[in-house]
């Protein structure tokens, strides 16, 4: 694998930690299926290094992979938190229309459906429920249900992405004017 310009790289992985005495790791995936981080060929970690990666099994919502050049656990351990790398040519090709690479959205103009200006995407989470939409200005970001309803346009050529807020969201700036239960005397 020659060198590449890291905006051409795509993080698959990191290393969550050694697993056993032998030098294996255990990975966490970033991939659509967790064992598909061996079938890219070698990874790159960011200062370069290139690394074999052979599937183990999973662990505990992890990857157990042994990496080439690390023979022992305190090798193993010394790589905890290092993100690993794949070319971007190497991934393949998407087919559905409503696919997206995160590392694509990352960055692009957020907007509402009357071309509000939200802020940018920041990033693409998934904690077991679903992707998650975090985008917003600056300190202030928001996350939303990466779903058709709440996010009906993504459009990689024109360079944004449509949020439609949910109106519960939108009410959070009203709050002082709703009239709560509490408030009342009893009467009816």
């Amino acid at each position: 694998m020659e060198t590449t310009h890291k905006a051409d790289l795509i993080c698959v992985a990191a290393v969550a930690g050694a697993h056993g005495v032998r030098g294996l790791v255990k990975l966490k995936t970033f991939t659509e299926f967790a064992e598909d981080v061996a079938s890219y060929g070698p990874l790159l970690d960011d200062k370069g290094k290139i690394f074999d990666v052979e599937f183990r099994g999973v662990v505990k919502g992890a990857v157990l992979a042994q990496l080439s050049g690390v023979s022992d656990r305190n090798q193993a351990q010394e790589m905890r938190g290092t993100k690993l790398f794949v070319e971007r040519a190497l991934l393949p090709e998407l087919e559905e229309e409503d696919e997206f690479y995160a590392h694509d959205l990352v960055g692009l103009p957020v907007q509402d459906p009357e071309g509000g200006d939200l802020g940018k995407v920041v990033a693409v989470h998934n904690f077991g429920a679903g992707d998650i939409l975090e985008f917003g200005k600056g300190k202030k970001t928001e996350m939303i249900s990466f779903t058709q309803s709440y996010v009906p346009e993504v459009d990689l050529e024109g360079g944004h992405v449509i949020v439609r807020m949910p109106d519960v969201v939108l009410a959070q700036g009203k709050a002082e004017e709703v009239e709560h239960p509490e408030d009342s005397d009893g009467s009816a």
